[in-house]
């Protein structure tokens, strides 16, 4: 996949700070040896010291002495952090001494540290849940400015390089929104474009995906799809995008020119919008497996500054590619600002 080692080499000659807060967990340090090593990211770990340091000399990894690393229990910032916590959750009920005892949770902390401006990205999962590390990233992150909803797209690497870019494509959403509404899904789209610009590095065509194209087809559910992609317009003017296309109008030449004469998008697209995760879902999945495409993912999107979600299964090398991720969404985050 040249693609990932484009993203290595992005994050590489721009090195984001990335925080690990489950700095004890083997997985996670063995990772951070090795982006360090490889000068991926500036990493901070988050949890005790000398715990990590005896993990290291355990593991034999030679280069953790690189990385920052923060006591969350006693944390020179930390009345900083705790004030910045209770502004931002006073009138959601929050008094200073919760704010004082949150900041102590490793999650809360990265957060509070990005938000701060001492960090640029986090990546977690290994050991917590999806809710609790996506909890304080809405609570404290929040948003882009415009998006309301958080997204989960995966990089899909086919084996036919006809299709998408090179045999990249973007799908969206997979992961989040189980049933989005029509400004919710158009949001998702303008996500996934930007995702598809600072991961991929193209200009993203993106396709609104249903049952019909152009009309064959009437129901409330392209209906959805449709004023979706027209909200979508609306939000970003410049974005190749088109709907609604069945899946092999969007990816088909030939398709995609009897279906829909003069598109942008159809027959070419490289960002695929799911109308709800059901069919997002299935659809990575069933690429996945029965295509033996390789999948990327879920790249969480939609926040203001990137939060990565890892499963609990994942391995030393996820972590490594999804801490090159992290690090070229906050990149093109930046130049978007």
């Amino acid at each position: 996949m040249d693609l990932m080692h484009d993203i290595i080499k992005r994050a590489q000659a721009n090195r984001q700070r990335i925080i690990l807060p489950e700095g004890t967990e083997e997985r996670t340090l063995k990772a951070a040896d090795r982006l360090l090593a490889d000068k991926v990211a500036d990493i901070i770990l988050i949890g005790n010291p000398s715990e990590i340091n005896d993990l290291a000399e355990q593991y034999k990894l030679s280069h953790i002495d690189e990385a920052v690393i923060i006591n969350p229990l006693n944390n020179p910032k930390k009345s900083i952090y705790a004030n910045l916590l209770f502004d931002l959750r006073k009138n959601k009920g929050m008094n200073l001494e919760q704010a004082g005892k949150l900041v102590e949770d490793p999650l809360y902390l990265s957060c509070l540290m990005i938000k701060n401006g001492d960090a640029d990205g986090e990546i977690a999962g290994a050991q917590n849940t999806t809710t609790n590390v996506l909890r304080p990233a809405l609570q404290i992150i929040k948003t882009l400015p415009g998006i309301s909803v958080v997204s989960g797209a995966f990089l899909m690497f086919v084996k036919d390089h006809s299709y998408g870019d090179d045999g990249v494509l973007v799908f969206a959403d997979c992961a989040v929104m189980p049933n989005p509404t029509a400004k919710e899904l158009a949001e998702i789209a303008v996500s996934t474009a930007q995702t598809t610009r600072s991961l991929v590095g193209v200009e993203p065509r993106v396709s609104m995906l249903s049952f019909s194209t152009k009309g064959s087809a009437k129901h409330e559910l392209i209906e959805k799809v449709v004023e979706a992609t027209r909200i979508a317009k609306e939000m970003a003017p410049d974005l190749l995008i088109d709907g609604e296309l069945q899946a092999d109008a969007a990816l088909v030449p030939a398709v995609g020119k009897s279906k829909s004469p003069g598109s942008p998008v159809a027959g070419k697209a490289n960002v695929l919008i799911f109308p709800n995760l059901e069919s997002g879902n299935i659809a990575y999945k069933l690429v996945e497996r029965l295509g033996n495409a390789d999948a990327i993912g879920p790249v969480l999107q939609g926040m203001a500054a990137p939060v990565n979600d890892l499963s609990r299964g994942c391995s030393v090398d996820d972590i490594y590619k999804m801490v090159a991720i992290c690090a070229n969404q906050a990149i093109g985050n930046k130049e978007v600002k």
